[in-house]
């Protein structure tokens, strides 16, 4: 798809097909522009005939608005397959959360994502057309930017597509495409240590955050698969190195589970494991997912395991709930449409 190259590569493209090169910086903006391929007027027949079977197909297929002005967008791509996005709206931008496959195979028992497997990756265009999407939808163009800010958080584990996300990556950060800074860029994963030592290797600079959840392996490991595979002390280190690597700070999730990782004692242990880490702590309450037994603490226990987390000097916020309404809420995102047509 025409979407996973960059401008040179693009150029590459046109030359191969026998057309002069500035053919290239039309096609590139109308890439940019969100643009299907009939509304492109600068571009002849007889071209357009010859891409057509490269070019992306920029299809929202349905879109939901929640009372808190939160958007979901569920996205439908070449073979029928669908991911959702979600677009916020702060005071600084707008914060667009991506999916990053299509589907999940880290089997977290809080998350909708990966209740039915993982159905496929999404390459790095494909990432990178959720963005375009909604910066055309919300009346943005390469100049005057509708998202600014960009959360790999939706469907799939990021790390576990690593070459297709690292390539949106550069993708997207581009000064020749749409620009988005790495620094506004957060990539959470569930803790892939060889890919976070790979990550800040090559170097990239994103914020890092770590779905955390529980203070020790033995409990991490009855929510989270992955964690059979790597420890919190793997993490840790992990983490320590990326911030050597790339001077960013990192961030660790934790979704409060009513009578399992809630406890003021819990909260202490947390507060001890991360003692002296350059990290934050974003605590979140646990939505509503059908099909999933676990249950999010109440308002209070939450404002009391955050406190004690103050107290014990740990920088930490309680996540902001939006989208639940429209099932757009952390770990609520799924291939529902298909699902429920299945």
């Amino acid at each position: 798809m025409l979407l996973d190259f960059n401008k040179s590569e693009i150029k590459e493209y046109v030359t191969a097909l026998g057309e002069p090169t500035f053919r290239a910086g039309q096609l590139f903006d109308a890439l940019l522009q969100a643009k299907n391929i009939d509304e492109i007027s600068n571009l002849s027949s007889s071209f357009k005939d010859k891409i057509a079977n490269d070019y992306p197909s920029f299809c929202i297929l349905k879109k939901l608005i929640s009372q808190d002005g939160t958007t979901k967008y569920i996205f439908k791509f070449l073979d029928g397959e669908i991911v959702e996005g979600v677009l916020m709206k702060y005071k600084y931008g707008n914060t667009l959360c991506v999916s990053t496959q299509v589907g999940c195979r880290m089997g977290c028992a809080f998350c909708a994502s990966g209740m039915n497997g993982l159905k496929r990756n999404l390459s790095a265009g494909e990432i990178l057309q959720q963005v375009l999407c909604v910066n055309r939808d919300q009346g943005g163009n390469i100049k005057n930017r509708k998202v600014t800010n960009i959360v790999l958080m939706g469907m799939g584990e990021p790390l576990d597509n690593y070459d297709n996300v690292t390539k949106f990556l550069k993708l997207v950060s581009s000064n020749e495409g749409i620009n988005i800074s790495q620094r506004n860029i957060t990539l959470s994963t569930c803790g892939l240590v060889p890919k976070i030592y790979q990550l800040a290797d090559e170097g990239f600079t994103v914020n890092l955050t770590i779905s955390l959840h529980a203070t020790n392996d033995e409990n991490r490991q009855k929510i989270m698969p992955v964690a059979k595979s790597y420890s919190i002390e793997q993490i840790l280190n992990a983490c320590k190195y990326y911030f050597e690597k790339t001077g960013r700070r990192f961030g660790f999730e934790y979704a409060l589970v009513a009578g399992q990782n809630d406890s003021i004692k819990d909260a202490d242990n947390l507060a001890s494991l991360l003692k002296g880490l350059p990290c934050m702590v974003n605590l979140i309450p646990l939505n509503y997912v059908k099909g999933k037994k676990l249950s999010g603490a109440n308002e209070k226990q939450t404002k009391a395991f955050l406190d004690r987390l103050l107290c014990r000097n740990i920088n930490a916020t309680k996540r902001r709930t939006m989208g639940a309404d429209i099932s757009g809420a952390c770990g609520q995102l799924r291939r529902k449409v298909l699902e429920e047509g299945s």
